[in-house]
């Protein structure tokens, strides 16, 4: 099959043949239909965090089962289905209190040592970040997919395995955004993007979609922003206030930058929560605990995964999408092909673009 491929930690793939195995126990090999080309995997192809290559990436996925290993009952071939970059084993007390997304044991979901590679290229083993999803076939564990409907577009199904878990999950399981706060979005790519139609779901009074690109603006006030501030021009601390009557109740980073993470600090109320979601980038963020805990009372939040539950959550917005509630077509900017995707990572990260998805 043909996969893009991660040999060097320069931000490019290279597009080559590799050999794929059959499922093992408990595993289901997929025929991949679509991927997302999300942020956290151009930054798995940039940055060096000890990972070896040569790796495949992609984590936001959706395709069909073509086969299943010994004890799969839960997923048959033919079944469309979505992965999730949340690994859970299912039995601990995490996953069994309903928090896979803390599972206590994620390596359940991985082959064990001394398996054969599920990825192979001239019989050495090529490893996989996320679920492999850059590549026509994929082999994971039962528990990273999601069964959904039929009705639903493969590329619009694939965003909800990252982009949407993670922006709107943030909202309603992270952070439980009642009716009536308010919300401000730091960054309005394709996660901050799902952060500001998750507020709307949850009915904010005032949604604030903040970035420097004058047409992600645009599309923030498509998902729901009641309110936009284009960055680089005027005060946005007091834009913000202006908008939500003295500060947010809840903000969201979704960069990752120390600079917009300090920023997101002065956009909440006495009492707020911060929610931090982007993959930290550069310098680390320090915070001063008395001005910015204490006095300002605030409550300081990592979010990951938008606090998942794959089974629970991932049907819902597939559902939420179908009865025409969740905006997922105007997520997908652009459909390429999997020899494009150098150049469609280019067009992402520099342009006013919500999410390009690879389709097969």
């Amino acid at each position: 099959m043909r996969a893009a491929v991660i040999n060097r930690l320069d931000g490019t793939f290279d597009i080559e043949e590799l050999a794929i195995g059959r499922p093992l126990r408990d595993e289901v090999l997929v025929e991949v239909a679509a991927a997302g080309l999300c942020h956290s995997d151009y930054l798995v192809a940039s940055v060096d965090r000890g990972r070896p290559v040569p790796m495949v990436a992609g984590h936001e996925m959706a395709g069909t089962v073509v086969d299943v290993g010994e004890g799969v009952r839960d997923l048959a071939v033919g079944d469309r289905v979505v992965a999730t970059e949340v690994d859970f084993c299912g039995v601990c007390r995490e996953c069994r209190g309903g928090a896979p997304f803390r599972c206590l044991d994620p390596g359940a979901a991985r082959r064990p040592a001394g398996a054969p590679a599920r990825l192979t290229r001239d019989g050495e083993p090529v490893t996989s970040f996320g679920v492999a999803g850059f590549a026509e076939r994929t082999i994971l564990h039962r528990n990273k997919l999601v069964k959904v409907p039929s009705g639903i577009p493969f590329a619009q199904a694939a965003v909800l395995g990252c982009a949407v878990s993670t922006g709107v999950g943030a909202v309603l399981n992270s952070a439980g955004v009642r009716a009536g706060e308010t919300v401000a979005v730091v960054g309005l790519g394709g996660v901050g993007l799902n952060v500001v139609q998750g507020a709307a779901l949850a009915g904010a009074r005032a949604v604030v979609g903040i970035d420097l690109q004058p047409a992600k603006l645009g599309l923030a006030r498509r998902f729901g922003a009641t309110h936009v501030v284009d960055a680089s021009a005027g005060d946005v601390p007091a834009a913000v206030r202006d908008a939500t009557d003295g500060g947010a109740h809840h903000v969201f980073e979704a960069i990752g930058l120390a600079t917009t993470q300090r920023q997101s600090i002065g956009l909440t109320r006495t009492g707020g929560s911060v929610n931090f979601i982007g993959i930290p980038q550069g310098a680390p963020l320090d915070i001063d605990v008395m001005r910015d805990l204490l006095m300002g009372q605030r409550t300081f939040r990592g979010v990951y995964m938008g606090s998942t539950d794959p089974r629970r959550d991932i049907p819902f917005y597939a559902d939420l999408y179908l009865q025409g509630r969740l905006n997922l077509d105007d997520l997908v900017s652009a459909r390429v092909g999997l020899d494009e995707i150098n150049d469609a990572y280019a067009r992402q990260e520099t342009g006013a673009i919500a999410r390009l998805v690879i389709t097969f």
